[in-house]
């Protein structure tokens, strides 16, 4: 489990299991099936799914359903490939929703 310094983190809502640190947030402009959803550079303490090709909004991508490691709780995806060349860098990204996650102070 990853150390904390008294940095903000986002943690599951279901069990408070911390994953993802403020500092690795890249952006709040997401959308998912809750709605609004955080894209993180770094995720910790999730379990990946299988990999799918889904389409979404802005192109084809495979990605795979990333899920919390302690309470099982599907929290968004991580892309692994972008097939549009403009998409590319959100390759190895992490998409979680808002609504899945709480933000604390450790």
């Amino acid at each position: 489990m990853a150390e904390f310094d008294g940095r903000p983190l986002f943690s599951c809502r279901n069990c408070l299991n911390p994953l993802a640190f403020h500092h690795d947030l890249i952006s709040k402009t997401f959308k998912a099936q809750t709605g609004q959803a955080y894209m993180f550079s770094n995720a910790m303490n999730v379990v990946l799914g299988r990999k799918e090709d889904k389409q979404m909004i802005t192109g084809i991508y495979t990605i795979a359903k990333i899920y919390c490691s302690n309470c099982g709780e599907e929290l968004g995806w991580h892309y692994l490939r972008a097939y549009d060349l403009k998409q590319k860098w959100k390759e190895g990204n992490f998409i979680l929703e808002k609504f899945k996650m709480l933000k604390e102070y450790k």
